[in-house]
């Protein structure tokens, strides 16, 4: 069923007004970015955090502010590195923790900090007071601590951390946040590894898997590679409540514009559609 893609297509094109699709292959299409697109020269990563971050400096405690942004990206890696040079626009930098107690072990310390895994955070975190984090575990939905909510740091100790909660049902609310034993899912080490951490990850930047479920007004999306996945460019510019809020920054390989990006559609996932007709006013019934 070809038709369903194009007509996806079509509503997305009449909503933005600034995207146009080319098909290249069954699964893959070209999306050109006409109005959206950020311009450059020199280093990509400065550019759409001044673009996002603009005027960071005097307005750093200011909730509202930190709440409606973010920057959005497919890998990790590059989130780590736009939330570093965020950083250090700042002095007020304090460690969390990056414990150095390691007894007869076969593996060397330096390698095992060095360990980056989707879920846990790094051995090494950095933050400050106004930093905006995202806890990365359910620690008590109750309080509103669940996977994916957003803080601001308003205070930092050696073992636990202040912050205000800005997203979900407990918006302003003050918690503290302890450091817990991680264990990532890596099946692939020949070791099991527990880190003891704040489970928390900077969020000035995130991945676009990240971002679902997130509303903001002014969002950056940094694509240095392509998405990788079905539907991801749809979730990355879905987070922003206006098109005006929405800028992207596309690179090639050498760090130059590119002003394209792939976008990936499974089209198996069409074929189960079924159409519904206008003019049924009965309840859909879903049948397992």
């Amino acid at each position: 069923m070809k038709n369903e893609p194009l007509a996806l297509n079509f509503s997305l094109e009449h909503r933005w007004k600034t995207i146009i699709y080319t098909w290249q292959s069954p699964l893959t299409y070209t999306v050109s970015l006409l109005q959206l697109q950020v311009s450059y020269s020199g280093d990509p990563i400065k550019a759409i955090v001044n673009e996002i971050y603009g005027g960071l400096e005097e307005r750093h405690s200011s909730i509202d502010y930190l709440r409606e942004r973010a920057i959005l990206t497919p890998l990790n890696e590059y989130v780590d590195k736009i939330n570093r040079e965020v950083l250090s626009s700042s002095d007020s930098v304090c460690k969390g923790s990056s414990g150095n107690a390691f007894d007869d072990i076969l593996y060397p310390p330096e390698y095992l900090n060095s360990l980056k895994f989707s879920g846990v955070p790094n051995h090494e975190l950095q933050l400050k007071v106004g930093t905006p984090i995202m806890i990365l575990r359910n620690l008590n939905p109750k309080k509103g601590l669940c996977n994916g909510t957003r803080l601001i740091v308003t205070r930092c100790y050696k073992f636990l951390l202040e912050a205000l909660i800005i997203t979900g049902n407990k918006i302003g609310e003050k918690t503290y946040i302890p450091r817990i034993c991680m264990t990532p899912a890596d099946k692939t080490l020949p070791f099991t590894l527990k880190r003891k951490q704040f489970p928390i990850g900077i969020c000035y930047a995130m991945t676009i898997n990240k971002s679902q479920g997130q509303t903001m007004k002014h969002v950056g999306l940094f694509l240095p590679d392509p998405a990788f996945s079905h539907g991801q460019i749809y979730v990355a510019i879905s987070r922003v409540t206006s098109p005006t809020g929405l800028r992207i920054l596309c690179v090639n390989e050498d760090d130059r514009y590119a002003g394209y990006t792939k976008n990936v559609v499974y089209h198996e996932i069409f074929n189960d559609i079924v159409p519904i007709d206008p003019t049924h006013t009965e309840p859909f019934t879903a049948s397992s």
